[in-house]
């Protein structure tokens, strides 16, 4: 059953009947705006980068992205860069093995950038979400509505609440076209 969440909402990620999720993926999706032209329509690239900064306490412990598609511990995976937005479901994604992520990690700031610098007034049907990657399940999913002048977008937080990790939607626009661009937005949600 998927939570559609809103901004601020926190949602725990133990399974029903005990045990946590172990394999989660968190996908972006998005469409390029269609322009009306003199000889029709078509569609405008759109080149959107997931990101995650991953810290331990309030400080940044590694970066998984476009550039860096493994952490340096193996636990954090990007699927790989779509420069288009093209296709549907998922244009990117980030698979995150939990019972991997080392014990000093406290949490998992999960962040879009607009690498070309268009703003999501341009971007449609844009989302992020995630999906237990053991079953297919899709878990919860924030859908980014409005638009906005914003070049970035600091999207959720996995972090560690005792024994287990919980999710936080942020959904707070920000300028940047990449994750360092975003750095101090980022580390604010740390």
């Amino acid at each position: 059953m998927t939570v559609s969440l809103q901004k601020g909402q926190r949602i725990s990620l133990s399974k029903p009947g005990g045990g946590g999720l172990t394999l989660v993926r968190m996908g972006l999706g998005w469409d390029a705006v269609k322009k009306k032209g003199f000889f029709g329509s078509r569609e405008q690239d759109i080149d959107l980068d997931a990101s995650v900064v991953v810290f331990a306490d309030q400080q940044v412990a590694d970066v998984v992205y476009f550039g860096q598609l493994t952490s340096r511990d193996g636990s954090i995976r990007h699927t790989g860069d779509n420069l288009t937005g093209a296709g549907d479901g998922d244009d990117e994604s980030i698979i995150v093995d939990l019972s991997r992520v080392p014990v000093h990690v406290t949490s998992l700031v999960f962040v879009v950038s607009s690498f070309q610098g268009q703003t999501f007034n341009q971007v449609e049907n844009a989302f992020c979400r995630l999906v237990d990657e053991t079953s297919g399940a899709e878990l919860a999913r924030y859908t980014l509505t409005g638009g906005g002048a914003h070049t970035g977008m600091v999207m959720a937080r996995l972090y560690r609440h005792g024994q287990e990790w919980k999710l936080g939607a942020i959904g707070e626009p920000s300028q940047g076209r990449t994750f360092q661009d975003m750095l101090p937005a980022i580390a604010a949600h740390a």
